[in-house]
């Protein structure tokens, strides 16, 4: 019998193995399924086994790292391990350390050869054995190879408000997200399936040289072109052509036309992206003397966006929360004397953490800025969700106003802030009804179809202030600088603009849920700090003493028991 039992297990043992090749099978038993690919994921891995070239992955994160970027080396091992199974051996994937050279020469050479590519290093400061500070520099950056075509991958994400911990947790949470981004960008550019995107012009809208910033960033993705509605009276269907417009910044109004045009293609299952302010400012005069009078803006699009679930309130917010500016402080003394002031009519506004366009990042920079109301024209096939925020400490200047900045010293924190977490921008998704109901078309529009009035589900971005997607512009006498969006010189500190105006178009895009992976969340299970001091000596005798004296009694009981067993036999 015990023969027959040797052959059966031998049987099924070659038999698993042989069932091993043909069927995949892997359990992930982590609540947030840490090591479980997407469904988007697996399928653009699957595509990859198709190709009759090989996907060539470079890691630059080897050598002498610290623990916290061998765990971000470790988890994009494991995710690209993952990868490897579904597609089918045509993606390799190897570190490099870029520090490795013969001598320093040769070490700076590789340095500038890695930055001329855009991939910037980070310097990493960390204490010897002797307690002095090393300076180090690592690249966190990975490199994706396709046939002569390489895309670059960040692979941190270098959260400022975040310890080295959380931070390093958001960038494995956004590992997958990054490498799927960068491998279906080098897939659309060798299909030449880029889609398009516009900028609307006509009414005062900002400029293409204050918004090249995001207009860099959108170029990753899409075609983007700039257009002026007048020119679709006679054919208004090809704003089709579009997969998002964005309206940035109108200072005159639309005529009802152009309404007609934005609402149907929106019916038709088009995207939006709205910033328009809700208060008008004379800016050359608040450039020069530091006051300006403020009124309600009006573009003639609140009866629009009001059916459409939202409303840019005209006022302007002020928020603790906020950049600051150098002020002179020195009376009327010859010479000028600067000291930093809050500035309350620029706030930093919050992020939120639920929603995938907004989540991990930094706050986001405003300028007199207005709120959106969410609570109007309620609408059950509307979801409405809330992007950028005030702080709890924050300020309703109703307008007609007249604005003076130096008064600001003046303002009593405690007592001026008496509201807080006032909405700034929200999406907005489900079935829009149209402004045009029971309306006629309006004159000179040629359209062949009838009013739309329900659109298909579809998305928009409202953002009541402009200036969060205006780059600076800066005349040198070497030519005109553009600091990157969000950059604010005072602080020298780069904010979270630009990430939520290209996260909000591809969120508003994004037919497939790809953007949902940077919504993905891996528990930090940290261990607590204070009972380690307190119970330091009881968790060194659990961890050490106790499995040394375990063994120990176990091999005296195991010997006692040989002994009383054997020695009984010796007797007999």
């Amino acid at each position: 019998m015990k023969k027959y039992t040797l052959y059966i297990t031998l049987f099924v043992i070659v038999v698993l193995n042989i069932a091993s090749i043909f069927f995949h099978f892997r359990l992930d038993l982590t609540s947030e399924g840490r090591y479980t690919l997407s469904d988007n994921t697996k399928t653009l891995m699957k595509s990859l086994s198709k190709n009759d070239y090989q996907t060539e992955i470079i890691i630059y994160l080897d050598g002498d790292l610290n623990a916290g970027f061998i765990q971000l080396k470790k988890g994009m091992a494991e995710l690209l391990d993952e990868c490897q199974i579904y597609t089918k051996n045509k993606l390799t994937y190897r570190f490099v350390n870029p520090s490795e050279a013969k001598n320093d020469k040769e070490r700076q050479k590789n340095y500038i050869a890695l930055m001329s590519r855009g991939l910037e290093p980070k310097m990493v400061y960390e204490k010897d054995d002797e307690g002095r500070m090393i300076e180090k520099v690592v690249f966190p950056w990975a490199e994706i190879i396709q046939k002569n075509d390489t895309i670059p991958m960040l692979l941190l994400q270098d959260n400022p408000h975040l310890n080295g911990t959380e931070d390093l947790n958001h960038s494995i949470e956004g590992l997958e997200f990054a490498l799927t981004d960068a491998i279906r960008v080098q897939q659309m550019k060798q299909k030449q399936t880029i889609e398009r995107v516009a900028f609307i012009e006509g009414h005062g809208e900002l400029d293409s040289l204050y918004v090249i910033s995001a207009t860099e960033s959108f170029a990753r993705y899409f075609q983007v072109d700039r257009g002026n509605l007048k020119f679709l009276y006679s054919q208004p269907e090809a704003l089709d052509l579009y997969k998002a417009i964005i309206i940035a910044g109108p200072r005159t109004p639309f005529s009802e036309q152009e309404k007609f045009i934005i609402d149907q293609y929106i019916m038709r299952g088009g995207r939006v992206m709205w910033l328009v302010d809700g208060v008008k400012l004379a800016e050359d005069s608040l450039s020069t003397t530091g006051m300006s009078p403020s009124i309600a803006l009006d573009v003639n699009l609140s009866d629009q966006l009001f059916k459409y679930g939202v409303r840019i309130v005209p006022a302007l917010l002020q928020d603790m929360q906020c950049v600051q500016i150098p002020v002179n402080v020195s009376g009327n003394s010859t010479e000028p004397q600067y000291e930093p002031m809050p500035f309350y009519y620029s706030p930093l506004l919050l992020t939120s953490p639920e929603h995938a366009i907004t989540k991990n990042l930094t706050e986001v920079k405003a300028s007199f800025t207005s709120g959106v109301d969410l609570s109007v024209n309620s609408n059950e096939n509307i979801q409405k969700t809330i992007l950028l925020a005030t702080s709890n400490a924050s300020k309703i200047i109703a307008v007609p106003e007249r604005i003076d900045i130096r008064s600001m010293s003046e303002i009593d924190p405690q007592h001026h802030f008496n509201t807080g977490y006032l909405p700034v921008a929200a999406a907005l998704e489900g079935k829009f009804s149209s402004v045009f109901t029971n309306r006629l078309i309006p004159d000179s529009i040629i359209s062949t179809s009838k009013i739309i009035e329900q659109s298909v589900p579809t998305r928009m971005v409202v953002i009541a202030n402009a200036d969060i997607i205006r780059n600076s512009v800066i005349p040198t006498q070497q030519g005109l600088q553009i600091p990157p969006l969000g950059y604010d010189r005072y602080s020298n500190r780069i904010y979270g603009n630009k990430d939520f105006i290209l996260n909000s178009l591809l969120y508003l895009t994004d037919d497939e849920g790809w953007l949902n992976l940077r919504a993905r969340e891996f528990k930090l299970r940290l261990l607590n700090k204070k009972e380690i001091i307190e119970q330091k000596q009881r968790i060194q005798f659990i961890n050490v003493l106790l499995p040394i004296i375990s063994i120990i009694l176990l091999g005296i009981i195991h010997f006692w028991r040989r002994k009383r067993k054997y020695g009984k036999v010796k007797k007999n």
